[in-house]
């Protein structure tokens, strides 16, 4: 999921310390494109992550110029010294929001969600505790992150080594609403923009409310089946494991920390804020059809694309916040919609363009300070504007 402070937390996008990269072993790379140039510029940003950053490995997949390119750096297990597969199932953290809008925006284009209806019309009397109020905040401002909620995340994980130690809990979903509304009210409804991964449980809630199904099973029948995204899943209740070859995930709980495993975890802090597994490739084609207007009517998708100020989403660059998926301004022009996500073990940055580019890049560990973020996010700017350093 996505936090923007600087301190290292479970679920966010920004999961960071104050610090400089981590030793871990000399880069190797793979690409499924034998024709790519030597000095191809997404791997030199790959293997820059690993060597220069730090990160145990990274992998990635891009479409430019028409031809889809799938990467990789590093190792994909610390102790062992083995590869990262090619476009292996990762935990997509954040991301997961973005799926969730979708199936929200969607069941308002069947007449059965008011955008602009109070949250406690859906989840009546669940947000009612120190000057948070469902009657005040509506549907829209959940997904916008305008709500004025806190965040979960601040009351689960209030010390660094949480992510290791906390790592198997289970929490309910109206748990995490509970944790969260212990917290004030952060500003009222719709005064700013602030990321609170509380606002996104809460949509799932109402899914499920209107539905009378389980959100994941709803993300699964309305996205990843008709997408055939086949290595993206909802992760039941209880599984902790990740099936098949994939590469480790990795926390360090301090600057120069030893990396943790932590590749086994309960995904149950991130629920419908951020739980989801996937690919590289499973997510660039999800957010490929979401801009091309394949998941939703169009009165629904120009509610996707309206756009606040987010000045915090990410620490560089500029950021605007739409229904669950940000716009940010490339760096050689033009912009680009994505979301990102981190959760133990994994950050994910991913942006695409409606002129068909789009990049994905994945580390297998979370960044501890700044300079490792920034080097993630400037891969996926490099990727889509074609530079090297």
């Amino acid at each position: 999921m996505t936090r923007r402070t600087f301190r290292p937390v479970a679920v966010g996008a920004t999961a960071l310390l104050t610090v400089t990269a981590l030793g871990v072993p000399a880069a190797s790379a793979t690409t499924n494109d034998t024709r790519r140039p030597a000095a191809d510029a997404v791997q030199q940003r790959l293997d820059g992550l690993v060597t220069e950053h730090g990160f145990p490995g990274a992998l990635a997949s891009v479409r430019s110029g028409g031809r889809v390119r799938d990467y990789t750096a590093g190792v994909g297990d610390l102790r062992t010294g083995a590869g990262i597969p090619r476009d292996a199932r990762v935990r997509v953290g954040s991301n997961t929001k973005t799926f969730t809008a979708v199936v929200v925006l969607q069941l308002v284009g069947e007449g059965r969600i008011d955008l602009d209806a109070p949250v406690e019309r859906y989840l009546p009397g669940v947000v009612r505790a120190n000057g948070n109020d469902g009657r005040r905040i509506t549907v829209r401002q959940l997904l916008q992150q305008t709500s004025g909620l806190p965040d979960y995340d601040e009351v689960v994980f209030d010390k660094t080594q949480d992510l290791v130690d906390r790592r198997s809990d289970y929490f309910d979903p109206r748990r995490l609403v509970d944790e969260a509304l212990t917290q004030s009210r952060r500003f009222p409804p719709g005064e700013r923009w602030e990321y609170s991964n509380t606002n996104f449980v809460l949509a799932g809630l109402i899914v499920e409310r209107v539905t009378q199904r389980p959100v994941g099973e709803e993300i699964t029948r309305r996205i990843i089946e008709p997408l055939r995204l086949r290595d993206t899943y909802w992760p039941q209740t209880g599984e902790q494991d990740l099936p098949g070859r994939l590469p480790r995930g990795y926390v360090a709980v301090e600057p120069g920390a030893p990396w943790v495993d932590v590749t086994r975890m309960d995904p149950s802090l991130g629920w419908a804020a951020g739980q989801l597994v996937s690919t590289p490739s499973d997510l660039r084609a999800f957010f490929e059809a979401l801009l091309a207007g394949k998941l939703l009517k169009p009165a629904q998708q120009a509610a996707l694309t309206r756009t606040v100020p987010a000045p915090d989403f990410e620490p560089t660059g500029v950021w605007e916040y739409g229904l669950g998926i940000a716009r940010h301004e490339l760096p050689c022009g033009g912009h680009a919609w994505g979301h990102g996500g981190d959760i133990q073990g994994f950050e994910t940055r991913n942006l695409s363009t409606t002129d068909g580019r789009s990049a994905v890049v994945t580390v297998t560990a979370l960044p501890t300070g700044l300079e490792m973020l920034e080097a993630v996010t400037s891969t996926v700017d490099a990727a889509l504007c074609g530079t090297r350093r």
